[in-house]
C-alpha cells in the first residue's frame, strides 16, 4: 500500500506547487489579455438592445457579442469613471430617456441590471458623457436642440435632471440640415473644468464652465467651426494643447489650440478626410467619429458612404494632421468605431452590415491592417470599452 504522504515528499511538492503557480499564471493571463467591448445599438431590427463582447488584447479576435440589456435604440454609452456603472441614452417606455445600469461580472461574464432612467424631456439622447468627478452627466439632444444635465447618486444611479439648457440660432449654409440648433455630442476638457458641445446646426462647439459640486453648467463661449461644415464630434489630443473636431456634412477635421486658462479654442487647420473627387462618386457621404491615437501620434475618423476610416499622423510641434491612408471598414455605414486602451487595435462598427471588425494599428506608421476578424453586432452604432 502506497501512502499520500510517501507520494508527496518535498521535490513532488515542490513540481506540484511550480505547476499550480504556472497554471494560474495562464489563467491570470488570460484575463488580463482581454478587455470589454460594449455594443450601443440603433433602433431598427435586428437589434434587441445593448450588446457584449471581449476583445484579445494579444490577437486582435472579438468574441461572439452577446444582448446583455434588453432596451430600444441604446445608441450612444458612457461610463462611470469607477467603471461599475454604464450609462445610454434610449428609449423606456416610449420616452426618451438617460438609463443606468449596474455592471455585474461572474467569471467570464459581464451583465448589466437596469438600476433606473430618467426621462430626457426634450425628445430622445443623441449622445452621453460623464464628467470625471461621477457627480453628473451630460446628453446632448440632436433632434430637440438642448443639452441636459443629470445628477448622479454616489451609488451611481441618476438623481435627476438639473437642467435643460435650449441652443439658440441656426448657421442656414447646408439646407435642412443647418435650419436649427443640433448639439450632437458633449465631454470635457482633460482637467474637467469646461464642457463642450458641437452644434452641427450653429456651426460652432459651444463652450461652458462647469460646476461639478452643484452638478451644473453654465456658458463660457464658443469655437467657430467652417460654415457649412456641421460639427460632430471631437476630441482631445493627450497633451491637454490641441483639440481635433470632426466636421460631418463636410468630411473635414479642424484643429484647434487649446487654452485651458478659460476654455478658448483657436483654429489654426482644416484638412478634408475624402478627396471632393472621390466623394462626388457616392450618393451619400457623411464624417461621423474622431479618435486620438493614446500615444498621442495619430487621429482617425470615419466616412459613412466612403465606408473607410481616414488615418492622420500628428505634428511633434503643432498638432496639425496629414493624411496617412483611409481603410475600408470591411463593413457598412462606420457610425462609430473606437481604440482599444493600449492602442494596439481599432474597432470599426458597420451599422448597416451589422458587423463589427477589427484592425491592427501600427504603432510606428498608424497604418491599419485588417485582422480578418468581424463579427455580427446587430445595428452597431457605439463601441465602448472597459479601461478607456
Amino acid at each position: 500500500m502506497i501512502y499520500l504522504s510517501q507520494f508527496l515528499t518535498l521535490p513532488r511538492l515542490a513540481l506540484i506547487a511550480g505547476l499550480l503557480t504556472q497554471l494560474n499564471g495562464h489563467v491570470l493571463g488570460a484575463e488580463a489579455s482581454r478587455v470589454d467591448v460594449w455594443i450601443g445599438t440603433g433602433s431598427a431590427w435586428p437589434s434587441r438592445g445593448i450588446y457584449h463582447t471581449h476583445l484579445n488584447v494579444e490577437t486582435g479576435k472579438l468574441s461572439r457579442p452577446s444582448l446583455v440589456a434588453e432596451v430600444q435604440g441604446p445608441g450612444f454609452l458612457a461610463m462611470h469613471p469607477k467603471e461599475t456603472h454604464l450609462y445610454a441614452v434610449g428609449t423606456i417606455d416610449g420616452k426618451g430617456s438617460v438609463i443606468c445600469y449596474a455592471i455585474q461580472r461572474e467569471g467570464d461574464k459581464a451583465e448589466l441590471s437596469l438600476l433606473n432612467s430618467v426621462e430626457i424631456g426634450d425628445g430622445g439622447g443623441t449622445h452621453v458623457s460623464v464628467h470625471s468627478s461621477g457627480q453628473f452627466l451630460l446628453t446632448a439632444q440632436y433632434g430637440g436642440g438642448s443639452v441636459g444635465v443629470f445628477a448622479l447618486n454616489s451609488n451611481g444611479s441618476i438623481k435627476g435632471r438639473n437642467q435643460l439648457i435650449e441652443h439658440s440660432g441656426a448657421s442656414r449654409v447646408t439646407g435642412k440640415r443647418q435650419d436649427a440648433p443640433h448639439p450632437h455630442w458633449t465631454g470635457f476638457s482633460p482637467d474637467g473644468r469646461f464642457a463642450f458641445v458641437p452644434d452641427l446646426g450653429l456651426d460652432k462647439v459651444v463652450i461652458y464652465k462647469v460646476d461639478a459640486a452643484n452638478a451644473r453648467i453654465d456658458m463660457q463661449g464658443y469655437a467657430a467651426t467652417p460654415p457649412g461644415g456641421g460639427p460632430r464630434h471631437m476630441k482631445f489630443h493627450p497633451n491637454g494643447k490641441w483639440a481635433y473636431v470632426l466636421n460631418e456634412l463636410s468630411l473635414s477635421v479642424t484643429v484647434y489650440d487649446y487654452d485651458d486658462r478659460n476654455g478658448s479654442m483657436t483654429a489654426k487647420q482644416t484638412i478634408p478626410s475624402v478627396p471632393r473627387e472621390q466623394l462626388s462618386l457616392e450618393h451619400f457621404a457623411s464624417a461621423s467619429e474622431i479618435r486620438v491615437h493614446p500615444s498621442g501620434d495619430f487621429v482617425y475618423s470615419a466616412n459613412r458612404g466612403h465606408d473607410t476610416i481616414t488615418a492622420y499622423r500628428v505634428a511633434d510641434e503643432t498638432g496639425e494632421l496629414t493624411v496617412i491612408e483611409r481603410e475600408h471598414v470591411r463593413g457598412a455605414t462606420p457610425r462609430n468605431f473606437n481604440i482599444e486602451p493600449a492602442g494596439k487595435w481599432l474597432l470599426a462598427a458597420g451599422q448597416d452590415s451589422h458587423t463589427l471588425a477589427s484592425f491592427g494599428i501600427d504603432q510606428h506608421t498608424g497604418a491599419l491592417t485588417y485582422n480578418r476578424n468581424v463579427v455580427h453586432a446587430p445595428s452597431a452604432i457605439c463601441v465602448l470599452f472597459s479601461h478607456e
